[in-house]
């Protein structure tokens, strides 16, 4: 079972952070391995929180796989869960979380999260390299797109 956890100090605030991560029609644009993204649906959670039930199709050169998950968007705590629906997983969890940096630093602490296993032993020896990889990406290419949505900005020493 492969557990993949980081933490990261932006130079964006953690709003403007949710917003980023939260605009998931956008990951085609920027995200490693992120091919193909659509909504399927848009709704509430039992505890009235926006959720949303997507497919990602990811992939590498002539390996392709699409899957589903619900995404649910916490504004008032500033996090996000992602949690496997349907597709090549035998489970998927993923969750971000964003909060203010330490004192005098500015900016956002981003904690990223994510635990899933392969269904097929065969997919996950060939995909398994690719995802670890793209996942320590993640972060980076985050905060490149944040750079890019609102502006390169420095947190302070």
């Amino acid at each position: 079972m492969p557990v993949f956890r980081t933490t990261k100090t932006v130079a964006h605030t953690p709003a403007d952070m949710f917003a980023l991560v939260a605009d998931i029609e956008a990951y085609p644009q920027f995200l490693p391995l992120c091919t193909g993204l659509k909504i399927r649906k848009r709704g509430a959670s039992p505890e009235g929180l926006e959720q949303l039930t997507a497919d990602m199709e990811v992939g590498y050169k002539a390996i392709r796989e699409k899957f589903t998950s619900r995404v649910t968007l916490d504004r008032a705590n500033l996090k996000i869960l992602v949690e496997y629906v349907d597709g090549p997983f035998s489970h998927m969890k993923n969750s971000w979380t964003f909060s203010p940096a330490a004192a005098g630093q500015g900016g956002c602490l981003i904690e990223f999260f994510i635990d899933y296993a392969f269904k097929s032993r065969m997919l996950g020896l060939l995909m398994g390299s690719m995802f670890e990889t793209a996942f320590r990406r993640f972060t980076a290419a985050f905060e490149k797109r944040a750079d890019a949505v609102y502006g390169a900005k420095s947190t302070k020493s």
